[in-house]
């Protein structure tokens, strides 16, 4: 009996051993939608970053671009990234943007200063 026991657990574990937690990983920049919407022409880097936060990567070979990337992995689901590209003047004025987000509509009026 007791020779069955061992052989008979390790049977009884032996589809337990696919099951395996796997965490929520989320990388990088969390960006909404809404605050994708107080974006306008014509803010300065500080403002932006007020916004946004810090982006995640900025090019070192060219300054007038900061990228804000989000990557989160949902247990064993398929990534899911969202990103956002901005890009700005040479004085530090904010000019465009492209991305996984919807443009503000009034993304092209430019702020009064």
């Amino acid at each position: 009996m007791k020779r069955l026991l061992l052989p008979a657990l390790m049977l009884m574990a032996l589809p337990l051993a696919g099951c395996v937690y796997r965490m929520d990983v989320p990388q990088g920049n969390y960006v909404e939608q809404k605050q994708v919407s107080l974006l306008r022409v014509g803010m300065t880097r500080e403002q932006v970053r007020y916004v946004l936060g810090s982006p995640v990567t900025v090019n070192p070979f060219r300054d007038d671009e900061w990228d804000y990337i989000y990557v989160e992995r949902h247990g064993w689901d398929d990534p899911v990234q969202k990103n956002l590209f901005l890009t700005f003047t040479s004085d530090g004025r904010l000019s465009s943007m492209r991305g996984d987000f919807e443009k503000p509509s009034t993304f092209s009026t430019p702020l009064s200063d």
